[in-house]
């Protein structure tokens, strides 16, 4: 399919739909936390600064793939072919570990 075709709506249970809120709630969520952390960066200064920039590049790069997954998802499911988006759930992974060891070794050590 091209970028511009229209996207098939053929899934009675509109499980595209519904996997891309839940991307979307994930993008929200790395929002909030990072909206949350600059609370902290007067105190800590550039390591907490680090985190939010990090918090925010993953809830930017998630909101910039979602139409590409909505896409995959329902032409996979008009095909009956549809593929798990392994590799954004394995970046999205290491992306939550990585910040999350890093906050961990900031409080650890702050």
């Amino acid at each position: 399919m091209t970028a511009g075709a229209p996207i098939p709506l053929a899934d009675p249970g509109l499980q595209p739909e519904r996997t891309s809120m839940a991307w979307a709630r994930t993008s929200l969520a790395y929002l909030v936390a990072a909206a949350v952390t600059l609370r902290w960066v007067p105190q800590h200064g550039t390591a907490v600064a680090g985190v939010t920039v990090g918090l925010t590049l993953v809830a930017l790069g998630i909101y910039a793939g979602q139409r590409r997954r909505y896409r995959d998802a329902a032409v996979g499911v008009a095909r009956n072919r549809l593929t798990a988006s392994v590799g954004a759930v394995v970046v999205l992974t290491v992306c939550t570990v990585a910040l999350g060891v890093f906050s961990l070794l900031l409080v650890a050590t702050g």
